[in-house]
């Protein structure tokens, strides 16, 4: 068995034993940060049966989330600015120091940044970032804090203050093509069997929905208990969403007629929603099912582009990973990069036309807006004249209507145009409207 004691070696053997190791270690940690990144960007972990880099790490190797996060991000960074590595391997740069300076690096400014981070402390990098990239002062804010709860010995469980934990969305990318930094993945804190704490904060919008939610539950929930009424809006949602996506209701309808084309029938769906066990169904070569329960889609087995159909046989539920990654297989990576890049392109182009759509109607509301108002102005700077000729309110203003039209007309023209309504029906003439100064 080896030992790992150090007892009988000298004080210089023992320094330069350390030294070496530490040398090689930093030395292993650039390469396997390179074949981290080389294996993301070819996205080994997709025929392996894992649904993102993240998976693969954790289940896979069996990383812990926290090193699995922190060596993806670096190792992401680093493929984009190659000078990383070797300042990896010769301990110029640490792996925190990657992290604290990734959000800052630009093809602009990397090489200057990692320069001047290099042999450098996290607080002196802190210093760093805080003259070359400085942030806005902070607001000032002062706010109450609740004196803290007493905990007793006697009490076993944790309250739910001290045991609830920010609960932050996950939003790990699947595709390695952009270099974009990991959100760290956590869950809710588990109190005890079958019970979890959650806390997040909501905005005002968010609030009044939850008042309008608890106010129209109150027959049925008079205590109006914020953790009930938050489970009968997941259960709603679930099932709203199980619907639209699956076709899974109460009352299913009979299938009508033969499944044709792209179009996949309710009953359809609900059959291969009940076959698969809402999982995706790749299969790796060694046997391992993907585990994946989010982003799931309805795969065609034989494509319809080929004369495949949409019946239960030729369908299956696949993650959106290795639905991208059967279509590759199927019709080759070039031509799905191809495609995917036109969509992006179609995607962009629409979303453009609705913005310039969206800015001349914008345009146009304001100019109606002034023109309004500029109308409005010059009518009401005609009303105390035809007040002081001894019209009562509402008289004047109906002879001001008459110079509707007349903007930037001299204001004697205006008035004189107003006065023609003021005499009787019958000994009115009309005049044309004036369209500028007289």
């Amino acid at each position: 068995m080896k030992s790992y004691s150090r007892s009988q070696l000298t004080d210089d053997r023992l320094l330069s034993t350390f030294d070496a190791r530490l040398s090689l270690d930093l030395d292993n940690t650039a390469d396997l940060l390179a074949d981290l990144s080389e294996v993301d960007a070819r996205k080994l972990y997709v025929p392996a049966a894992y649904g993102s880099m993240f998976d693969f790490c954790v289940h896979a190797k069996h990383m812990s989330e926290d090193v699995a996060l922190k060596r993806i991000r670096v190792a992401r960074t680093a493929r984009e600015f190659p000078a990383i590595f070797p300042m990896l391997a010769d301990g110029r740069l640490s792996l925190s120091a990657v992290l604290m300076l990734a959000t800052h690096l630009t093809p602009l400014t990397a090489d200057g940044l990692l320069s001047a981070a290099a042999n450098k402390t996290n607080a002196q990098i802190e210093l760093l970032l805080a003259e070359r990239c400085p942030k806005p002062d902070v607001a000032t804010s002062v706010r109450e804090i609740a004196p803290a709860a007493e905990v007793t010995a006697e009490s076993d469980a944790p309250s739910l203050q001290q045991a609830v934990r920010p609960v932050v969305p996950s939003d790990a990318p699947n595709v390695p093509v952009r270099m974009e930094p990991l959100s760290r993945r956590r869950k809710p804190v588990p109190l005890s069997v079958g019970k979890y704490a959650v806390q997040f904060t909501m905005d005002e919008e968010m609030y009044g929905d939850l008042l309008a939610v608890q106010a129209l539950l109150g027959h049925v929930l008079p205590s109006a208990d914020v953790a009930e009424v938050f489970r009968r809006v997941l259960q709603d949602q679930r099932k709203a969403l199980e619907k639209r996506k699956f076709a899974n209701c109460d009352r299913p309808r009979p299938q009508k007629g033969a499944a044709m084309g792209r179009h996949i029938p309710a009953a359809v769906k609900r059959a291969v929603r009940e076959r698969d066990g809402d999982q995706c169904t790749f299969v790796s070569d060694k046997g391992r099912r993907c585990e994946s329960r989010t982003r799931l889609e309805l795969d065609h087995v034989e494509p319809v582009a080929r004369g495949g159909d949409s019946t239960v046989g030729n369908l299956r539920i696949r993650c959106r990973v290795h639905n991208q990654y059967e279509a590759e297989c199927t019709f080759s990576a070039e031509f799905m990069r191809g495609k995917r890049e036109q969509a992006r392109e179609e995607a962009a182009r629409a979303k453009a036309d609705a913005q310039a759509k969206a800015q001349a109607e914008t345009k146009a509301n304001a100019e109606a807006k002034a023109r309004a108002a500029a109308e409005a102005a010059s009518q009401a700077e005609v009303i105390p004249w035809l007040r002081a000729l001894g019209c009562n309110t509402e008289t004047a203003k109906r002879a001001a209507e008459r110079c509707a039209g007349m903007v930037g007309a001299a204001l004697e023209r205006r008035v004189f145009v107003a006065c023609q309504g003021l005499g009787p029906r019958g000994m009115r003439r009309a005049l044309p409207v004036a369209s500028g100064p007289a």
